[in-house]
């Protein structure tokens, strides 16, 4: 009788645990979603903070440069942007849903606008006095405020900041089939050795630009600070489906309008290098795998900081696993297929624009599923959009 009083009375504890735990399992839910989207601020945070880290080096090698120009000091500012580029593709992942980077007062435009007519920067091919740099008359002084004033004022493509400002800086013109531009240090070199006009004012813009790249990025970067306004909306203010809803709104926006389409079909359907994101630098296919290893961070939750170390917590995968397997498995999938057609896509870029144009449409469709999949994901753990 002993034996069977406590049987019995296991039987009705366990039906009481079971009871409460199917009464609390929207709760739970709801804060493991807020707990995942404050580990999200937490991701973005360090992805801007190696990107600001990643920029000051990139500073410190064109400030270096253009006080005594070198061919190693010229090839040193190159790496740094080349460097520079891997930490910030990967922060293109948090676009798209009015967040600091993008919302009314956000510096995107500044920052990566693209694509850029250089002629409005320096000279190009058939034209040595096009551009700021040799405009001498109409602005006499090249300043931070000055191309800021100037960036997107004539036209869409009249960039005058950011990276890709800088990029053609660097490396100059794309005219070579086999590799990248291909722009002389002596274009900086003042007196005897010095190529081009106006080594002075090009040296001014190149630190323009830098200085004010690094000023933007560290303006976005503290808008995540924790106790900023926008983290404790996002964490606050909004329920967690709305938040979420926003997120994975961005992503597959980001996914498939501004990757698979602004970046890749729009430049294989012009079959025009001048459409491709890093076309100075042949920088392309890594600025889109970055872009794509940026949506994974996002959704399983992992960023891979520059010094190795790697930030992790509870991810929207987890959310989906626990509450649509099928869903996180499609997402998986999807992510599979996509970097391997991604990888699949032979560099340079504006090569493969016009000699490997299936590869390029394989990974176009591969993106928009996953976009489509991310979707479905958020929509499952409660994402409202």
């Amino acid at each position: 009788m002993k034996n069977k009083f406590y049987f019995l009375l296991l039987v009705f504890l366990t039906a009481i645990g079971w009871s409460a735990c199917g009464d609390n399992t929207e709760d739970d839910l709801a804060a493991q979603r807020k707990q995942a989207l404050t580990h999200y601020t937490k991701l973005v945070k360090a992805s801007y903070d190696d990107t600001y880290q990643a920029a000051l080096v990139l500073k410190q090698n064109v400030d270096a440069f253009v006080a005594n120009p070198t061919e190693a000091g010229f090839q040193a500012c190159k790496t740094a942007w080349l460097n520079a580029r891997n930490p910030y593709g990967q922060t293109e992942a948090f676009r798209f849903y009015a967040g600091p980077i993008d919302d009314a007062d956000g510096l995107e435009g500044f920052i990566n606008a693209w694509p850029m007519d250089e002629n409005w920067i320096d000279y190009v091919a058939g034209n040595p006095n096009s551009g700021l740099i040799n405009d001498l008359n109409s602005h006499p002084v090249i300043s931070k405020q000055l191309i800021y004033d100037l960036n997107e004022i004539i036209s869409e493509q009249s960039i005058f900041t950011g990276w890709h400002a800088i990029e053609f800086l660097l490396w100059g013109q794309d005219l070579s089939a086999a590799g990248p531009g291909n722009r002389p240090f002596t274009d900086y070199v003042q007196g005897a050795g010095g190529t081009a006009a106006n080594q002075a004012r090009r040296a001014q813009y190149l630190q323009a630009a830098t200085d004010l790249l690094l000023e933007h990025l560290d303006s976005v970067r503290d808008e995540w600070e924790p106790e900023a306004p926008y983290p404790q909306e996002f964490l606050k203010d909004k329920t967690s489906g709305e938040a979420m809803g926003l997120l994975f709104f961005g992503l597959r926006e980001f996914t498939i309008t501004e990757l698979s389409g602004e970046r890749m079909f729009v430049a294989v359907d012009a079959q025009d290098q001048e459409h491709e994101h890093s076309c100075f630098a042949d920088n392309t296919n890594a600025d889109l795998l970055m872009n794509l290893q940026g949506i994974k961070n996002v959704y399983f939750g992992t960023y891979q900081n520059t010094d190795g170390s790697v930030v992790t917590g509870l991810s929207f995968s987890d959310l989906c696993i626990s509450v649509n397997k099928s869903k996180d498995d499609a997402v998986r999938a999807a992510f599979t297929d996509a970097e391997a057609k991604m990888n699949a896509i032979p560099s340079p870029f504006d090569q493969a624009l016009l000699n490997n144009v299936p590869e390029i449409e394989a990974a176009i469709a591969a993106l928009e599923v996953l976009g489509a999949s991310l979707a479905d994901a958020g929509k499952a753990i409660g994402a409202e959009f």
